[in-house]
């Protein structure tokens, strides 16, 4: 592991400041509810986004300031999606000019988010009333008040960071994301904004971005539903005045697998942290015919309701493994299929070549009511590997989400 974990998260990386405060959006004064994430210099910039046909707003304010390649600031709210409204565009656009004329940059070079209830209208008089403060806020010390500025359902912020070199410097990335529910694959995230000090060209980062959310968010499903909001966006500050990398050599490898294990980790974070979650669970899939497969197949394990469920009352109910398997649409030999539970507590095998074995309950108990759990699938019919993160499914998820709204 050519990285490692570091103290920090958007304000780790050369360059960066953040702030976050509560303007008004929420009704709860407790809550900070406007984020800033800032750069002294303008960046390249690079962005993924949900597959869901219902977009945000800001989304597509976002995809076209984005257009140039270049980004210097992060604007983003709580409490409120901008999603479905008549006044979308032009709320999310005056989110941009109002941060952008405190902040003395163009408002083209401004990513704006979103996140909290949809279709109801975004009041602007808050943020308008609130910029001045954001920005007098920005600091080195501000991710963490950030982080918690783009909470909504979340119990816990999400905030990593790590340290790499590329070329010889040092080079720092660091990302704050949110995200409990409305998690399912084929997306980017809820919210996810990552910075850098990396120079790497803005073609060259959209690919590390595409590559990174297909490995760890777009390995993660909470509830099957996938959000309008989802964004996930880097920021590159170049700052570390490594060569800036303009092709796929051991440069730009470097670089990828640090940006991978930021967003891998902030997925994990938000997997554990899904609306009424008491475990993290972890499907790890080995020995399929490609990867395409490994990754099929784990998707289909974690995004089981009966598994989850199954997990929740920590019940060694692997019959619900092989039946996801089974209808995952993956070359799969189910008479190969091997199955094992693991956690803290230890390991158990529980299926042998698609049939049952002899396992000890109580043991199997014990081990599942630990709050990581790895569900183990080796195929035994290759070499491709995934892993896919989710949580259990539980009463208070329902709970939750059935005053959502009010």
């Amino acid at each position: 592991m050519a990285y490692k974990f570091i103290e920090g998260s958007v304000t780790a990386a050369k360059g960066f400041t953040a702030s976050g405060i509560h303007c008004g959006i929420r009704k709860n004064k407790s809550k900070r509810d406007l984020a800033l994430i800032f750069c002294e210099k303008k960046c390249t910039a690079a962005a993924v986004y949900t597959s869901n046909l219902v977009k945000s707003s800001p989304i597509t304010v976002t995809k076209k300031n984005l257009e140039d390649g270049f980004a210097q600031a992060v604007i983003v709210n709580s409490g409120n999606a901008n999603t479905c409204n008549a006044d979308g565009m032009e709320k999310a656009e005056m989110m941009c000019s109002l941060a952008a004329k405190e902040l003395g940059i163009s408002a083209g070079d401004i990513i704006v988010g979103s996140t909290g209830v949809i279709g109801q209208t975004l009041p602007i008089e808050p943020i308008a009333e609130g910029m001045a403060q954001l920005v007098s806020e920005l600091s080195r010390d501000g991710s963490a008040n950030a982080a918690e500025a783009i909470m909504t359902t979340d119990t816990v912020p999400k905030e990593v960071a790590v340290e790499t070199t590329v070329g010889g410097k040092t080079v720092r990335v660091g990302g704050i994301s949110k995200g409990s529910g409305m998690i399912h694959p084929n997306m980017a995230t809820m919210l996810c904004f990552v910075t850098t000090d990396a120079a790497v060209s803005a073609e060259l980062l959209q690919k590390a971005v595409k590559t990174a959310a297909d490995l760890t968010f777009n390995m993660i499903s909470i509830d099957g539903d996938t959000s309008t909001n989802d964004t996930l966006s880097v920021m590159a500050s170049g700052l570390a005045e490594n060569d800036e990398i303009t092709e796929e050599n051991e440069d730009y490898q470097s670089f990828l697998e640090a940006l991978t294990a930021v967003c891998r980790e902030l997925a994990r974070l938000m997997a554990k942290d899904g609306e009424g979650a008491t475990k993290l669970l972890t499907c790890k899939v080995s020995g399929a015919k490609t990867v395409k497969d490994a990754k099929g197949v784990a998707k289909s394990v974690i995004c089981s309701s009966l598994l989850k469920a199954a997990m929740f009352g920590a019940d060694a109910n692997w019959g619900r493994v092989l039946c996801a398997i089974g209808y995952s649409g993956c070359d799969v030999d189910v008479e190969r299929v091997d199955v094992s539970f693991g956690s803290r507590a230890g390991k158990i095998d529980v299926c042998k070549n698609g049939s049952g074995i002899d396992f000890s309950e109580e043991l199997a108990k014990t081990i599942l009511t630990e709050d990581e759990i790895d569900i183990i699938v080796e195929l035994n019919d290759g070499q491709g590997t995934a892993e896919a993160y989710g949580c259990d499914l539980t009463y208070e998820y329902v709970k939750i989400n059935g005053d959502y709204r009010t």
